[in-house]
């Protein structure tokens, strides 16, 4: 598990399948962030996608582990084991095993423009700190979003990024940096 004070970063999603773009926003999470840890919360299924061309849970779970390799990545299953679908109460979850731990909820700026769509998703941004990484396309969309708007005086500059998990819910940072075009929906139309 994780040591008291260890800064967290929580990285949710279907990783169907995972790739190097989901490799560079966790790896850009734990340097620009100083993470001692990503966990890749390989979903289940979110609810807001089409599970028809949804790989099994354990099929995604070795693809994540076999491109996340090293001490700072951790794969894990966490909502199939707790029986949750929903990231509040993932985060709630993860908060009460470990305490002491300062976590930072991990999202690509693709995801942050519907992030007004998830369950309970004020709940989430006034629970734990966002950071949001750059992708291709979608970062004037992502600052002008509804979580942005509501949420703009929480954003702390990208150059105080290092202290984001150890500041208090609502906080959020931008990341910027190298993208890739490369996407799971991409992928799998190539089969």
């Amino acid at each position: 598990m994780a040591g008291a004070g260890q800064a967290i970063g929580l990285y949710g999603g279907s990783f169907n399948p995972p790739h190097e773009g989901h490799l560079l926003v966790a790896e850009r999470a734990i340097k620009r962030l100083s993470l001692d840890a990503v966990w890749w919360l390989v979903t289940p299924g979110n609810p807001l996608k089409d599970h028809g061309e949804l790989r099994p849970l354990s099929d995604r779970l070795d693809a994540v582990r076999d491109l996340a390799r090293g001490p700072q990545h951790r794969a894990t299953a966490f909502e199939a084991a707790y029986h949750v679908r929903y990231t509040a109460d993932t985060i709630r979850i993860a908060r009460q095993r470990v305490p002491h731990g300062n976590f930072v909820w991990i999202m690509g700026a693709d995801s942050l423009t519907s992030f007004h769509r998830w369950q309970d998703w004020q709940t989430i941004a006034e629970t734990v700190p966002i950071a949001v990484v750059d992708r291709p396309g979608d970062t004037l969309s992502t600052l002008s979003s509804k979580f942005a708007i509501r949420y703009e005086r929480f954003r702390i500059p990208e150059h105080e990024a290092g202290t984001l998990a150890f500041r208090p819910a609502p906080a959020w940072t931008f990341l910027h940096g190298t993208r890739t075009a490369m996407s799971s929906t991409a992928l799998r139309d190539k089969r």
